[in-house]
């Protein structure tokens, strides 16, 4: 295999990696402009829909992710799991 073409398979395997950490979710893969919509899957289960949106929308602008399903899940998205409150209580629902 030649430099160039092993060059090429190098940035081909480099490129599929990071295509996958989008797929998969994770920090910063949501784009800022789809945050109301991830929130709205992340909120569907609640009885106080407004203001969880209200702070999952805060949260997903700081961090650009939002973890899957409706409750837990946190480990996928550090940023979003980290933001407290002012009492020092997890933030982001």
């Amino acid at each position: 295999m030649g430099r160039f073409q092993l060059n090429f398979f190098v940035f081909l395997v480099g490129s599929m990696a990071i295509i996958e950490l989008s797929i998969a979710g994770g920090e910063g893969s949501v784009p800022i402009e789809q945050c109301p919509s991830a929130c709205s899957i992340r909120c569907s289960a609640t009885h106080h829909r407004s203001h969880c949106m209200d702070v999952c929308v805060d949260c997903c602008g700081k961090c650009l992710c939002v973890p899957s399903g409706t409750i837990g899940n946190k480990d996928e998205c550090p940023c979003y799991r980290d933001l407290k409150t002012q009492e020092g209580l997890p933030k982001c629902p």
